[in-house]
């Protein structure tokens, strides 16, 4: 049981009433998001997709859809998601596809995109032959890095993920309505104006037989110090140069970035060389970007080791011994029990969850925007372990 008669931090929800651990989306700060990207498409433009590869709790489509135009895929399982429980428009990805699955891709997708000329020459005549009318573009690559972690450029040396210009010519482009660029990462619209200024300089001669240009995601624009007069700006000088062509934005981080949690509980305390604490939750399991990115995650009412009185590691429940999120220190000590409550933890957290080690997976919740009483969506259990092996 948790300390009795102890100062607990100012959470903006009960943290006890929901499972342990627990991935808790609040409906409030998703709306808020949701309704400056609906402002930006309406003074932009622009069309504003939600990347399922960073967040698809499909319990919250209901309110994502009345903001946002539709989905996009990075495979056929994403696709089938985005149509079956958004709607809208489906837009789909992929470095390569099997035959497999695109005949299953062409069920669900509304525009595709190819990764390479090859791909394209591969699947035309497939795509021409389905029942239903799909716009094909093709990924490009505008060879120009504005993000500091390799391991999330896309435009990195040697990269796989788009056609150079220099790999691309006009019969290439054949039966192709449109091009689609990625290249960010977290970042602030000034770097998509130098990644824009790089794809029209490398690709501006094919944009005049196109319909549309989609500029990919990594756009951070619910972050506060997001410019976001200054990508409107963009958008609107690029459609007064080409006003022919639709815009397209996919952002996953933007839409569910600041609108969740991950609340877990404190199993045991040991000691190496300081105090450890074990909780119910993993890095490696149910954070993966904390070792990957790598990053610190935010804890409401902790500080930096040594910030406060009393210095903690936070260790993970996985046999790996690298399932460390790190050091914060607390007013009060910790006691077997307490609650602790990450912050941002909506995106890239869901869609990236393992059951490596057997662990279970976070159960996930909403909070109410109105009465702030929390939901319990989905809970796991042994069978979503084992149905994942044979």
């Amino acid at each position: 049981m948790a300390s009795l008669n102890r100062e607990t931090p100012a959470y903006p929800f009960d943290v006890q009433a929901c499972p342990s651990p627990a991935y808790v989306v609040d409906d409030a700060l998703l709306r808020k998001n949701l309704v400056l990207l609906k402002q930006v498409q309406e003074a932009s433009g622009a069309r504003i997709l939600l990347a399922l590869k960073g967040f698809a709790m499909w319990d919250t489509f209901d309110m994502v859809r009345e903001y946002l135009v539709g989905t996009t895929a990075s495979g056929q399982d994403e696709a089938r998601l985005g149509a079956e429980t958004f709607g809208g428009e489906v837009h789909c990805y992929s470095p390569a596809f099997t035959e497999e699955e695109m005949e299953v891709v062409l069920r669900y997708a509304d525009h595709l995109s190819f990764n390479s000329p090859t791909q394209w020459r591969r699947f035309r005549d497939t795509v021409a032959a389905a029942p239903r009318r799909i716009s094909c573009g093709m990924r490009v690559n505008p060879e120009h890095s504005t993000g500091a972690v390799p391991l999330y450029d896309p435009c990195a040396p040697g990269s796989r993920l788009g056609t150079r210009a220099a790999d691309l010519s006009p019969a290439d482009l054949q039966g192709l309505e449109g091009l689609h660029f990625h290249t960010l990462c977290e970042q602030n619209s000034d770097a998509l104006e130098e990644t824009l200024g790089a794809f029209e300089a490398r690709f501006g001669q094919y944009l005049a037989s196109l319909a549309w240009v989609n500029f990919g995601g990594g756009h951070h624009i619910t972050r506060e110090d997001y410019d976001v007069e200054r990508l409107v700006r963009m958008i609107r000088d690029f459609k007064a140069r080409h006003p022919h062509l639709t815009v397209y934005l996919e952002p996953g981080e933007a839409i569910a970035l600041n609108t969740g949690y991950l609340v877990c509980s404190v199993l045991d305390i040991v000691e190496n060389d300081g105090p450890i604490a074990i909780l119910d939750t993993s890095a490696t399991a149910h954070m993966p970007d904390v070792l990957e990115m790598p990053y610190r995650p935010h804890i409401i009412g902790a500080g930096e080791s040594g910030e406060k009185a009393h210095t903690y590691r936070l260790g993970g429940l996985t046999c790996l011994a690298g399932d460390v999120i790190g050091d914060y220190s607390f007013d009060a000590p910790l006691a077997i029990g307490d609650r602790l409550v990450f912050t941002d933890m909506a995106h890239y957290t869901m869609v990236k969850t393992t059951t490596f080690n057997g662990m279970r997976l976070p159960a996930i919740c909403r909070v109410d925007e109105t009465s702030r009483e929390i939901r319990t969506v989905k809970t796991f259990g042994y069978e979503d372990y084992k149905q994942r092996l044979s």
